[in-house]
């Protein structure tokens, strides 16, 4: 038998990425994406709903995404959905979230950010992409 678990995702960050250190000191950073779809109604209305996905991004990938990433940002994500469990108060609450194998940052930044102005800034953003846990040493440059 078969199996495929592969996610393709173009849409925008709803707030700035979150990153945070676990333990071992492994870079992870969480985005939230809206990504919209516009369909017709029975009656022919144009109808458009959007849905909310947990982008979870590890490794040096993370600190780029939380380096050049903003809210509103328009990105591309390529990975697999994952299932996540924990207790709270009592419950077992359960999440599912979409594990980033690539990102690809798409347009330009929404607002004017006066340090990529700025003559010593660098002329293009680097793409966060195809950094695996398994591949590649630490010092690895993903871009």
């Amino acid at each position: 038998m078969v199996n495929l678990n592969r996610v393709l995702l173009i849409g925008n960050l709803t707030r700035d990425p979150e990153l945070r250190y676990i333990p071992s000191g492994t870079p992870v950073a969480n985005l939230r994406l809206a990504v919209n779809s516009q369909f017709k109604d029975q009656a022919g209305q144009r109808k458009e709903e959007t849905c909310f996905v947990t982008i979870v991004v590890w490794s040096r990938q993370a600190e780029i995404c939380n380096q050049y990433l903003k809210k509103g940002r328009q990105i591309f994500v390529e990975g697999r959905l994952i299932s996540r469990s924990w207790e709270a108060e009592g419950k077992t609450r359960t999440t599912m979230e979409v594990r980033a194998d690539r990102i690809q940052f798409l347009g330009g930044p929404r607002q004017a950010d006066p340090v990529a102005e700025s003559p010593n800034a660098p002329a293009e953003e680097p793409q966060a992409e195809a950094v695996s846990d398994a591949g590649g040493a630490e010092g690895d440059v993903p871009f």
